[in-house]
């Protein structure tokens, strides 16, 4: 069965104090092939937790995750990772970054040059490929981290707050780039994101989970990707939709961040 496919996931985390904390609560989801989506949340909810058990960094407490019919047990890479911060090869050019997966599998010299090279092609950094990764830009560095995720030609991308600490005309940029190859390649990419206005841009499905112990709140499918691949984004934010359903996500998860502060002064 072709997909990704959560079923049942719980996440319990347990205290030295004997205590635990309930991450994720009984989460299901069916995620069809190259679709793109977007997961929004407040703090705490557990959305990087499900994100690292799908790259298999974690294994859930209950429940499985399978991916194209076979179950996931451990990373693989058929899910590859875009962290927050490139985690990039310091000490390694541009080129060599990108190059780190195929040669690591094995692939010749002249296939995994030629596939580099069209990588640096499509997220245009053709022309730094010899730099150093600290001479780059963070938003250059973010490039240079989906170019070496592409290399391994995964099923899955994952992405945790990739743009978050990019500035907001480079995000834009990136937001852009990120529709593109969504397009280009078909692949199947869930972005986690703190950015309402991201989450819109950038998720055909957009999942809003609930307060801890995480678990899905609410589902939307929206036209604005697919109307953003090519396109101005500042044009896409015009759609008749699209404010009004900023205006809802954002009341919703104000409520639950009040929801929270409620909780944590009654305990106090």
């Amino acid at each position: 069965m072709d997909g990704l496919h959560i079923d049942d996931i719980s996440m319990r985390f347990d205290l030295p104090d004997g205590g635990h904390v309930q991450a994720l609560q009984n989460v299901t989801l069916d995620i069809k092939s190259g679709e793109l989506m977007s997961v929004l949340g407040p703090s705490g909810c557990g959305k990087t937790t499900l994100l690292n058990i799908v790259a298999g960094f974690l294994a859930p407490t209950e429940g499985v995750i399978r991916l194209n019919g076979h179950e996931v047990h451990g990373p693989d890479p058929e899910r590859g990772m875009v962290f927050q911060q490139g985690a990039l090869f310091e000490w390694m050019n541009v080129r060599d970054n990108v190059s780190f997966g195929p040669d690591m599998k094995g692939m010749s010299r002249k296939e995994s040059a030629e596939k580099v090279e069209h990588l640096l092609d499509v997220v245009g950094l053709q022309d730094f490929k010899e730099k150093a990764v600290y001479e780059l830009s963070g938003g250059m560095q973010q490039r240079v981290a989906l170019a070496r995720c592409l290399a391994n030609d995964p099923d899955v991308i994952l992405m945790d707050e990739p743009l978050g600490a990019l500035d907001a005309l480079t995000r834009e940029k990136m937001q852009s780039l990120v529709l593109d190859l969504w397009k280009d390649t078909g692949k199947t990419i869930i972005l986690i994101t703190h950015s309402v206005e991201e989450a819109l841009l950038l998720g055909e499905r957009l999942l809003v989970m609930a307060p801890r112990p995480g678990r899905v709140h609410k589902e939307y499918r929206l036209p604005f990707a697919d109307l953003g691949v090519g396109a101005d984004l500042r044009e896409v934010k015009k759609h008749e939709d699209y404010g009004s359903t900023r205006e809802e996500i954002l009341s919703m998860i104000w409520n639950m961040e009040e929801e929270i502060m409620g909780r944590a002064e009654e305990s106090a």
